[in-house]
């Protein structure tokens, strides 16, 4: 490194950068989620079946996992302000066409341009972080970057239902436009690319078309097999087995080939840097659990409590301030306590806080459905930006902008795997629970007998007759029972991501023993 790359400090307040591009970064992270809740809206205007209508998640998750990969490629060849700009700005005109559009096709098409554009943010804005702050303050700028990627999953159903609801699927795209607008014209002012980016865009080697190739087929391909396993009956389906198979071959033959190309799209030597490949284990695993529970607390709410998509959405607001609140917390803690005993302290409070949560039943109220996302976020808080600090602590800065892609990457790619795999074990599960619990419902069982004399009794009580009671009553029961059986299967869910979480541990307790402080040192 030259005594002038040394030297550079950039004209701007660090700080202000960040903030401006973790806004777009934000945007981004919003729309993997904002959409759920409208796919039944999105569905009936454009005259598809729900079926087809998920096709705009899986467009966009495909998309934007390819482009997270190769982010970093991107960035040195076009210089991070330049790629950030033209990423931020492709992703805001094709939110507005997603706005815009009348047919299926286009919003599909648009979707696809959006997660294309949009894969490039988050990395990116990963980078400019690590080249805006020296290693001993970059744990207090993860702390801006925690807010926004773990409160967006948590805000996008929130707002998606709210702008359905009350006004139409289409201001759920549309509300980008004036963000996007805002955050191009503040990178244009403020973000500047350091000496040694400079440099590298100007030796960038030739273009990696293969190793594209490899990535594109590697996770083009899981993520179609994963998000469309539920509906297509997972390895029954002929489709969804060769996905598999396809996936499983890119990433066989694409890791060989990216390890001995000359000139890789992504440099996956950047792994051989022990912190970093734990970090990354950790935050799939943690963008797995933030991503699923995201998803499973307002599906519980609306499927089964039988709340609007706004106030399914509003469930999770708590948890957004327990958040905000903690981080700077964490950030202070990170000061004096080695980074791998907080991880290991945050992973221990969110395996206990999902296992709290599969505590359900079938009449929760309001109140305690905020308690179990506040308990939720409060492990999360303990995470992100102590995951982020350590991981990046001792890579080289050259391999900033490859780290930052596969970092991001791990993330929203399993995150995605998350919302797919939570969202079918609910379904295998309650098929399961439901399956034991009906072979109770035989003349045989003493406690059915009653059960159902006690609902036929209740029936009368109402003022239908002996006879309608007995006809009405084993329905009545039955429904009683798919309602048990679907409660049973989300403490399940969440039972299993509890005991997934507790992998944080001994991950983090194999790390160095870096300071948030001391950022780079080890101990």
């Amino acid at each position: 490194m030259s005594g002038d790359e040394q030297r550079w400090k950039p004209r701007s307040n660090p700080w202000l950068v960040a903030i401006i591009v973790t806004l777009g970064a934000f945007m981004e992270v919003l729309d993997t989620t904002i959409v759920n809740v409208s796919l039944p809206h999105i569905a009936g205007s454009l005259s598809v079946s729900s079926d087809e209508a998920t096709w705009t998640l899986t467009t966009y998750l495909v998309a934007n996992g390819i482009v997270l990969t190769i982010s970093g490629a991107l960035s040195r060849r076009l210089g991070r302000r330049h790629y950030f700009l033209i990423c931020i700005g492709g992703f805001t005109a094709a939110s507005l066409a997603c706005g815009l559009a009348t047919e299926f096709w286009q919003i599909l098409l648009f979707r696809a341009v959006q997660g294309f554009f949009g894969g490039g943010l988050q990395p990116t804005q990963q980078s400019i972080i690590l080249d805006h702050f020296p290693p001993e303050k970059r744990q207090q700028a993860f702390s801006i970057s925690a807010v926004a990627i773990i409160i967006a999953p948590i805000l996008g159903p929130v707002l998606g239902g709210y702008l359905t609801d009350t006004y139409s699927w289409h201001w759920i795209f549309l509300i980008n436009v004036p963000i996007g607008a805002l955050t191009f014209f503040g990178v244009m002012h403020y973000v500047e690319d350091p000496p040694h980016v400079t440099r590298e865009r100007k030796t960038a080697p030739p273009f990696d078309y293969i190793g594209v190739a490899f990535v594109t087929l590697a996770l083009g391909c899981l993520e179609v097999g994963i998000d469309r396993g539920e509906d297509y009956d997972w390895l029954g389906s002929g489709f969804v087995r060769v996905m598999f198979i396809l996936s499983a071959a890119g990433f066989l033959f694409g890791c060989a080939y990216l390890l001995y190309a000359r000139h890789p799209i992504v440099n996956l030597r950047v792994f051989k840097d022990h912190n970093f490949a734990l970090g990354t284990l950790q935050i799939a695993f943690m963008g797995f659990i933030l991503y699923a529970s995201a998803v499973l607390i307002p599906q519980f709410a609306q499927q089964q409590l039988g709340y609007t998509a706004t106030w399914a959405g509003l469930v999770l607001a708590p948890g957004a301030v327990v958040l905000v609140m903690l981080i700077p917390a964490v950030g202070k803690i990170l000061n004096y306590v080695p980074v791998k005993y907080v991880i290991a302290f945050g992973g221990l409070l969110l395996s206990s806080a999902l296992l709290y949560s599969s505590f359900l039943v079938p009449d929760m109220d309001f109140k305690h459905l905020m308690i179990l996302r506040a308990t939720q976020t409060s492990g999360l808080a303990f995470l992100f930006v102590p995951i982020s600090t350590i991981a990046y602590a001792t890579v080289p800065e050259e391999l900033n902008g490859d780290a930052a892609a596969l970092f991001s990457m791990a993330r929203n790619v399993v995150g995605g795997i998350g919302i797919s795999i939570s969202t079918a074990l609910v379904t295998d599960h309650q098929q399961t629970r439901q399956g034991r619990l009906i072979d109770n419902l035989t003349p045989t069982s003493q406690g059915y007998v009653e059960f159902l004399q006690h609902v036929q009794q209740a029936l009368i009580d109402t003022g239908q007759t002996a006879a309608q009671a007995a006809q009405s009553a084993p329905g009545q029961v039955f429904q009683m029972l798919k309602d048990q059986s679907a409660v049973l299967a989300y403490s399940d869910v969440f039972l299993i991501t509890s005991v997934m979480t507790l992998i944080m541990i001994p991950t983090a307790l194999l790390m160095s023993g870096v300071k948030g402080k001391a950022g780079a040192g080890a101990e």
